[in-house]
């Protein structure tokens, strides 16, 4: 009988144990190359997946149902750096709506800033939500703000990338709204639909009596026009040489002295001043309205969106309750 530490035994022993371990890597590689392989095909599926990571859509979800032929438009708010709680909250009031076929961007627009705590908190922003243009002006109302808003946009928004697929022009339209103005986005698009995409000027007609949108001017509760008007305001002397003055009226003005704005649209009474006070250009809420005007308390506000019922698609959960 041969012992257990014979050399034939221990022969035997180091084969199957090089076999063994052979049998092992071979194994490893082929479960290698699998994995590898299920690696770039999850690559591959997920390459052309939208990402959810894009800036874009997921701070302006009213992008996010719309294509290269739907309506872009750039709504830019005019108010000041200091407003933080106005545009949050404002964020949460244009972040929930989400119009069909079209882009709407909504911006905040405000000139340099002057103090060291909005050089950290606005920039904070900008990181956070990429909503907001700094204009090269000192803050103002009514002395030349607006002007710089629009003369400045062809320049910011013009891709300078040769093999860029960003459309021309990167808006159809352009708004000038305040910071106490509600725009029903999906009101706004629809009325835009059959509307020219050129020499457009768009909104409420000042005097308050008027029906007659080749009178007078827009009222800066808002206004809209077409991306032709942008670059015309940057290129031609009439609005460099008339700046002063209430911006609505000026504009007005600008717009007659350049025989511009041929293809105007009366929102009226789509478009109005909150109720309360009444005036001649207020009216009860109703709910075929595009903007709501001078909403100046968060009161007015609430009583607006309460009337809209803008918090009924809010989805049940069991984590709160709200009656």
């Amino acid at each position: 009988m041969k012992s257990a530490s014979s050399p034939e035994h221990r022969r035997s022993f180091i084969l199957s144990s090089f076999f063994f371990i052979l049998f092992l890597c071979v194994l490893a590689s082929i479960n290698e190359v699998r994995f590898d392989s299920l690696l770039k095909f999850g690559h591959s599926a997920l390459s052309n997946t939208p990402s959810s990571n894009n800036s874009s859509s997921e701070n302006h979800p009213s992008s996010v149902n719309s294509s290269s032929d739907d309506i872009r438009i750039l709504i830019g708010i005019l108010t000041l750096p200091d407003q933080y709680n106005r545009r949050h909250f404002l964020r949460l009031i244009y972040g929930t709506q989400t119009p069909v076929g079209a882009r709407v961007d909504v911006k905040f627009v405000f000139c340099n800033l002057t103090k060291e705590d909005q050089k950290v908190l606005v920039a904070l922003e900008i990181m956070r939500y990429d909503d907001i243009i700094i204009l090269d002006c000192k803050e103002n109302m009514n002395k030349g703000k607006t002007y710089t808003y629009f003369s400045s946009l062809p320049e910011m928004l013009r891709d300078t990338d040769e093999n860029s697929t960003t459309p021309y022009p990167p808006y159809h339209y352009v708004m000038k709204t305040d910071d106490d103005s509600y725009f029903r986005l999906n009101n706004l698009v629809e009325s835009l639909r059959e509307l020219p995409r050129e020499d457009l000027y768009y909104g409420y007609v000042i005097p308050c009596p008027s029906m007659d949108p080749f009178v007078h001017y827009m009222s800066g509760m808002g206004y809209l026009i077409s991306w032709d008007l942008v670059e015309w305001i940057r290129e031609s002397e009439i609005p460099k040489n008339h700046l002063e003055g209430p911006e609505d009226k000026t504009f007005g003005d600008w717009i007659r002295e350049g025989h511009r704005g041929k293809n105007r649209f009366n929102a009226k009474w789509s478009m109005y001043n909150f109720p309360e006070p009444a005036t001649g250009c207020t009216h009860e809420l109703w709910p075929d309205t595009i903007a709501v005007h001078l909403l100046k308390n968060q009161e007015k506000w609430i009583r607006t969106l309460k009337y809209f019922n803008v918090t009924d698609n809010l989805k049940p959960s069991k984590l709160y309750h709200i009656p």
